[in-house]
């Protein structure tokens, strides 16, 4: 009898851990850690990982029957999916898993774990571990000097202007995807960039001239709206496109970038050529049919930003500082048909000195605006044609404004205080840009982990040596990236594996005029040399010493 008891709790025993098939159950399996190259995981995505030798480690809370891993649940998220090789540990209490070919540098991997049952228990917890590869730090192109770097970005950048030129009105599409849709503001950018194109070789005079015709005829017979023209129009038609439900009229900002070109691209014209002085008298009518004082919304201190003949001010969104939108004021003083006065200057955009700001960010002083400066678009927009060099009004000097403000955006990139990859002394620059979810307006207190070229591109002028590592940095160890025909694509974004392929008209004008602006200066040099530009500055104050 003693002797079959013994029996019988052998065998119970035996039947608790093995199944018919000698097999060991397990129970519920749970991770304890992960480890990627012997660095254990920790966060949502893990960065720098060498791809040409990349291992992940699971180690479970208790040993596993190894002869029943069912690899189908190991699986990374794209075409590698089950391409690995694995090996587990003698005591069966984790595995290493290898790709079986060689990752791809700067790719972002997600490798996943499912539910189920496996390796003789359940795994109850799904499981998701996101990778970054490291950067490949060879060249992707052959070194070339930096003048020949600078020349080369013009001029591709310059082809998405000539290119995407819209055939009817020569007007700048939105972006490289938008068909007829083009835009005032991005039109503008455009218009700068011809008397470049010219002086750099990259078109000749008369193309450049039947362009410039081409658009202000165009403009002639656009819709407009108190002489103002709206975000985006119909580059065949002419007529409106509404931007959003209430703004289907005038946009006086995106007018504003448009008459400062026009006025930059007058100054350039040839008064002794009957051919260009017809295309200056249209252009010195379609800057006195604007009308600025209508949108003091019945004589307010304040520039309204949008009109509408439907909708009327329902947008009711006023001008003020600090933000890109100074040049609007400045082209509403330069005017000689509907000038603003100077109190609409100093109480609508500068708020009576509410814009200034003196605080100090990373040692760095910010004269006006926002904390940490905002998008570094503020230091571009306005001053494509508005030469900052000691330029100073009551509130700023806008060259100190502008180099601090550049500086403290890479100084936030540098310090980098959300981990993002890549950021450094070569690639840093916050602004409104194409991203992973859309677009977006990037700054330090918006930082999603996208950089955009144009952002210390277009700052070459207030920052020489610092843009400068960024444009080496972006063409030769990112080129195969970031680089494409018409220049340097608009974003990216490494920490979500996200590389943009797009052009915008906004971002790309910026990057050929302000490098322009460092090299000769030629399009600060048109702007300022107009008459209207030296009213505007006695009437709002503007000193250049």
């Amino acid at each position: 009898m003693k002797y079959l008891s013994l029996i019988l709790v052998f065998c119970i025993f035996i039947g608790c851990t093995k199944n018919n098939s000698n097999e060991i159950i397990v129970g519920n399996i749970l991770l304890d850690s992960i480890f990627i190259n012997n660095s254990k995981v920790v966060s949502s995505v893990t960065y720098d990982i060498d791809y040409n030798n990349t291992t992940i480690k699971l180690f479970f809370n208790k040993k596993i029957d190894s002869t029943r891993f069912d690899k189908s649940f190991f699986y990374f998220s794209n075409s590698l999916y089950t391409n690995y090789s694995y090996k587990f540990t003698q005591d069966s209490k984790s595995v290493s898993i290898t790709p079986n070919v060689k990752l791809n540098p700067l790719a972002l991997y997600r490798f996943n774990i499912d539910v189920g049952a496996n390796m003789g228990g359940t795994i109850i917890d799904s499981y998701s571990i996101k990778f970054l590869t490291k950067l490949d730090s060879t060249d992707k192109y052959p070194r070339i000097t930096d003048d020949e770097l600078l020349t080369l970005i013009q001029k591709q950048t310059f082809k998405y202007f000539w290119d995407f030129g819209h055939p009817i009105s020569g007007m700048s599409r939105e972006r490289n995807t938008s068909g007829d849709i083009v835009t005032i503001g991005g039109s503008g950018f455009g218009l700068m960039t011809i008397p470049i194109g010219v002086e750099r070789g990259f078109i000749t005079r008369n193309e450049g001239i039947e362009r410039i015709s081409k658009i202000v005829t165009f403009l002639k017979t656009a819709d407009r709206f108190h002489g103002a023209w709206a975000h985006w129009h119909n580059g065949a038609t002419g007529k409106v496109v509404p931007f959003s439900t209430y703004d289907n009229g005038g946009d006086l900002v995106e007018t504003s970038y448009m008459a400062a070109a026009l006025l930059c691209v007058r100054q350039y014209l040839n008064t002794q050529s009957s051919e260009e002085n017809a295309i200056i008298n249209d252009i010195n009518t379609l800057l006195n049919e604007i009308e600025w004082t209508w949108y003091t919304k019945d004589g307010n201190d304040v520039l309204y930003w949008h009109w509408s003949p439907n909708y009327n001010w329902a947008m009711n969104m006023q001008v003020s500082g600090y933000n890109e939108a100074l040049i609007t004021y400045f082209m509403a003083a330069t005017s000689y048909s509907y000038p603003i006065n100077a109190t609409v200057y100093h109480n609508g955009w500068a708020k009576n000195g509410g814009i200034i700001n003196g605080k100090i960010f990373y040692g760095i002083t910010l004269p006006v605006g926002y904390d940490y400066g905002g998008p570094l678009f503020f230091a571009h927009y306005s001053f494509l044609g508005l030469n900052p060099t000691n330029l100073s009004d009551n509130y700023a000097n806008y060259w100190q404004q502008n180099v601090n403000h550049t500086l403290i955006n890479r100084q936030y990139c540098i310090n980098n205080p959300r981990k993002y990859p890549l950021y450094s002394e070569d690639c840093w620059g916050l602004t409104a840009s194409d991203d992973n979810t859309g677009y977006g307006v990037h700054e330090p207190t918006r930082d999603i982990g996208v950089i955009s070229p144009t952002a210390a591109l277009s700052s070459i002028p207030y920052t020489p040596e610092e843009s400068m590592k960024v444009a080496r940095f972006l063409y030769y160890k990112l080129g195969d990236k970031t680089w494409g025909d018409y220049g340097f694509y608009d974003a990216f974004n490494a920490s979500a594996g996200w590389w943009g392929n797009s052009y915008l008209a906004i971002d790309q004008g910026p990057i050929i005029i302000m490098i322009e602006n460092y090299r000769t200066g030629l399009c600060w040099n048109l702007f300022m040399s107009a008459p209207e530009v030296q009213q505007a500055m006695t009437k709002l104050n503007f000193v250049n010493n």
